[in-house]
């Protein structure tokens, strides 16, 4: 049980690392030139092949890493561009600098500054912040809420529906490998709607009660954990496509109550 002094120095921890990396991201967007280097494939002619990081990203990170040394020096950080540096609290700072860096680059506001805060448990608190929109959205601790050019309110998941009456998300429509993505053709195929693109900004809609389910493969712990506090504290479910634990990443199916959810498993859970 943690204290309420512990849970206000974490909040404010994460508050002041989200502000820092929007200092740091905004010059850059939709920036005139900026360059992007390929992480995996350099020279990589699909998109499938390009795994993009720019200096924005690299530099909110650093920002993030900087305001977390100072204020949570005990705890333990990974992030995606600058690994993992060790703890001696048992917590573990989860940071992606720039969750949608293609969605960056293409100068979409649907990328997204990922901080989650795990144990050896999971994520217990989780932040999913737009910089250029000035949305925040907070989970976890006692706390589901969002802030934004039209003030403060609570995250609420929409509750039960039928599939045949949802709307599904996801990033890339190829959804990971061949099996996967026919996998995901197939629940599409049932919903009333389908939406492509949003990165972590799909995770943001599901938990302000805006759609049914997110479904993705092939993730990162740094890109669900921060996703999976949002979520479930307003409400939804986050696991993997046999039903358990998701923050290590890899198949993800976000849903906003247990029908969706059930609904989503009964197609994905046979995919090997």
């Amino acid at each position: 049980m943690r204290s309420q002094d512990d849970i206000e120095q974490i909040i404010g921890a994460a508050h002041a690392a989200a502000d820092a990396a929007r200092g740091a991201i905004l010059p850059y967007f939709r920036l005139d030139g900026l360059a992007a280097e390929n992480k995996h494939v350099p020279g990589a002619r699909t998109e499938s092949d390009f795994d993009p990081v720019t200096a924005a990203d690299q530099a909110a990170e650093r920002a993030m890493r900087d305001v977390l040394s100072t204020l949570r020096p005990h705890d333990a950080i990974l992030g995606e561009e600058f690994g993992a540096s060790p703890g001696t609290s048992g917590l573990t700072w989860v940071l992606d600098p720039i969750d949608g860096t293609r969605g960056f680059l293409a100068g979409t506001p649907t990328w997204g500054v990922l901080i989650a805060v795990t144990d050896e448990a999971g994520p217990i608190y989780g932040m999913i912040d737009q910089p250029y929109m000035a949305e925040r959205f907070e989970g976890g601790l006692d706390r589901s809420t969002m802030s934004g050019p039209m003030g403060m309110r609570a995250l609420r998941a929409r509750g039960d529906r039928p599939l045949a009456e949802a709307t599904v998300m996801t990033t890339f429509p190829t959804v990971g490998t061949p099996q996967e993505g026919a996998a995901f053709a197939r629940v599409a195929d049932g919903a009333r709607m389908v939406r492509y693109g949003c990165d972590c900004y799909a995770y943001a809609l599901l938990a302000m009660g805006q759609i049914d389910l997110v479904i993705e493969a092939g993730l990162n712990p740094y890109d669900i954990c921060a996703p999976i506090a949002v979520i479930e504290a307003a409400g939804g479910i986050v696991t993997d496509w046999q039903g358990g634990p998701a923050h290590e990443g890899g198949r993800v199916v976000a849903a906003a109550a247990a029908v969706q959810h059930a609904a989503a498993l009964a197609i994905l859970s046979d995919v090997l």
